[in-house]
């Protein structure tokens, strides 16, 4: 039976996630909108460099932030048997994981392409791929020990705060990713965009942060488990 306390928490968790899904949707929005309508499309097997590029925001954002997001909010915000909450919770994930991989190979080709730009030079750079190997050692861990083959129950009782609160950080920094990423391209386009462009990539960049805050509200109020 649920007390008032958590009743109120669930009402609380659950205009949050509202919240969290409309600043994702917008952020997508706006980051189409930059990149269809701004940035000439995305298309990874082009021969056009920004093109390709431009798969490595995209799968950053929707591929790898909406569902780390997504995931945990599958799991603290949604009510369903614990066993369903956990395969979706490492499901979404897992697209995270994958889109996240994809969206770093676009940015190298895309180097490798322009010819003319190092790799791993900036500290855009460094956060995110640090937060991508610590994404992919959270999931591995997670899985073997939640998922297959499991620890002990008193062994995930005891981890569990821990992998809770570093996924909370690895979401963090993803979106510091994505601020220094959108501040780095609207530098390097600064004397080729209009002003209305750096508008939307400024408004694109606090609608991630909107969405990242609103999931770690609802994630941390969340008593549904």
């Amino acid at each position: 039976m649920y007390t008032n306390t958590n009743y109120r928490y669930q009402r609380s968790a659950s205009r949050l996630t509202i919240g969290a899904h409309l600043f994702g949707i917008l952020a997508l929005i706006l980051l189409l909108v930059w990149l269809l309508h701004y940035r000439g499309g995305l298309d990874y097997d082009s021969d056009n460099a920004e093109q390709v590029f431009n798969v490595h925001p995209f799968l950053m954002f929707f591929g790898f932030i909406f569902f780390a997001g997504e995931a945990m909010m599958a799991y603290k915000t949604v009510k369903s048997q614990h066993n369903v909450q956990k395969y979706v919770h490492g499901f979404f994930h897992l697209v995270a994981l994958c889109s996240g991989i994809f969206g770093i190979c676009a940015v190298f080709r895309f180097h490798d392409m322009a010819g003319n730009l190092e790799d791993m030079y900036s500290l855009h750079s460094w956060i995110g791929l640090t937060t991508i190997i610590l994404f992919g050692l959270q999931w591995l861990f997670g899985f073997a020990t939640f998922l297959f083959p499991r620890a002990s129950e008193q062994s995930r009782l005891q981890i569990a705060p821990w992998h809770m609160s570093f996924g909370r950080v690895l979401l963090y920094m993803s979106i510091c990713a994505a601020m220094s990423g959108l501040m780095e391209k609207s530098t390097f386009l600064r004397d080729k965009i209009s002003e209305r462009e750096l508008h939307l990539i400024n408004f694109t960049g606090l609608s991630i942060l909107l969405f990242g805050i609103f999931v770690d509200l609802s994630v941390a109020l969340a008593r549904y488990v």
